[in-house]
């Protein structure tokens, strides 16, 4: 199972995600419309270049939220994740358009262990998303339960955070700031 369980994420750790991803018309006319979001800025060309200060259609940044999440999946919470608990500080300092590509970093802010599930913990990260230009698109910070380690599971360390390099119901709460 490549995911990360509550012992192997250290605070402080940042991981660089290997994928990226180039986002197409297609998607974002696809994700627009099956949200039911009928924006002009995201879906009418003519409207865009007339009425917009980007002089084109951009892309939808819940897509670009929804992605930036997915993106991370494979190397930080496939198979060890019990629920999202929240996101919050969303920001998009600058939009996305159709082929531009995101990548995605993550840093582990903090973590507690669960105080109504022993055999689950509360990890707070903060993800960036960047263009092809290395342009911050993204900035946010999700809450996560995952699970600990089962006693029968080998450790791993993920290269990404080996070394000295920085890199369903729960009713759990995220701890308030």
């Amino acid at each position: 199972m490549p995911g990360k369980y509550y012992e192997d994420l250290e605070v402080g750790a940042v991981i660089q995600h290997r994928l990226g991803r180039t986002i197409t018309e297609m998607d974002n006319v696809l994700f627009s419309s099956l949200t039911m979001n009928t924006q002009p800025l995201h879906l009418n060309q003519d409207f865009a270049q007339r009425e917009s200060p980007f002089g084109q259609r951009i892309v939808n940044g819940i897509f670009t939220l929804g992605l930036a999440v997915g993106i991370t999946v494979p190397e930080l919470t496939e198979g060890t994740i019990v629920a999202n608990l929240g996101y919050e500080r969303v920001v998009h300092p600058r939009p996305m358009f159709h082929g531009d590509t995101l990548y995605v970093e993550t840093e582990v802010l903090s973590k507690r262990e669960s105080r109504s599930k022993p055999d689950r913990g509360i990890v707070r990260f903060r993800h960036v998303g960047r263009n092809q230009r290395g342009e911050v698109v993204l900035e946010f910070e999700r809450t996560v339960l995952v699970w600990k380690r089962p006693e029968n599971q080998p450790e791993h360390r993920p290269e990404s955070l080996s070394g000295d390099q920085p890199e369903g119901q729960s009713g759990e709460q995220p701890e308030s700031q």
